[in-house]
């Protein structure tokens, strides 16, 4: 795990590199919080593979996660050096209108039986 004195300009733009782990960022940075299965529907990726990206920005230390029954969720991580979290804002905000990210956010809120409803599944 990187501490907040190790965050370095390498760790962040490696984990940024990825249109996956991007398109995972802009989402949560959109909804503070997502289930894997919200964020497998809104990206249209297999569970195995977003999860192993989410493992990677949990590692970098960009995410963290917390279990609630049988999901588990993600958010930015809270204790970001305010210049990383500036750094993603500003990139997500700059990218919110180009596609595949454009079509994240409306195809999330059409996901249905979303976990604090129904669950998902």
């Amino acid at each position: 795990m990187i501490t907040h004195m190790d965050f370095s300009t390498d760790n962040l733009f490696r984990a940024l590199s990825d249109s996956t782990r991007l398109r995972c960022l802009a989402l949560l940075a959109a909804k503070e919080q997502l289930c894997v299965c919200e964020l497998t529907y809104a990206l249209g990726i297999s569970q195995p593979k977003i999860s192993r990206h989410l493992a990677y920005l949990r590692e970098a230390g960009l995410v963290a996660d917390r279990r609630a029954g049988i999901w588990i969720y993600y958010r930015l991580a809270p204790r970001l050096p305010r210049w990383v979290r500036k750094v993603i804002i500003t990139t997500v905000s700059g990218l919110a209108k180009q596609a595949p990210y454009y079509s994240d956010l409306s195809t999330l809120k059409a996901m249905p039986n979303r976990p604090g409803t129904l669950g998902c599944g």
